[in-house]
């Protein structure tokens, strides 16, 4: 292989370099999971199966259910809280300032 002297470059050189990389790396990964995805399917049907009928649902739902908001900032409407995890600022200012929880709450 042949070796760059990248002291030698200037930056616009090295970021296209960069880019070729990254661009190959992705390249190569995607072709590696297609050998492998083929090899399964393969593995399979030499059983007597189709992978969707060994995977199930599983390989169907790759996407996270999303919560609906649950809670709205009062004055910002883009600001929401599904009421699950560490609670925002806003809400934690809210209540320090003595509103309560029911208080931003959305109304349906």
């Amino acid at each position: 292989m042949q070796k760059i002297d990248l002291e030698q470059m200037d930056l616009d050189e090295l970021k296209r370099i960069r880019k070729d990389v990254d661009r190959a790396i992705e390249s190569y990964e995607r072709r590696k999971k297609q050998d492998a995805l083929a090899a399964a399917e393969a593995a399979a049907k030499e059983s007597g199966y189709t992978l969707s009928e060994l995977l199930g649902s599983a390989a169907k739902s790759k996407g996270k259910r999303v919560n609906p908001p649950k809670y709205r900032h009062p004055d910002n409407p883009e600001l929401t809280w599904t009421g699950r995890g560490r609670r925002p600022d806003w809400i934690q200012e809210g209540l320090q300032a003595g509103k309560s929880l029911e208080d931003f709450l959305i109304a349906k």
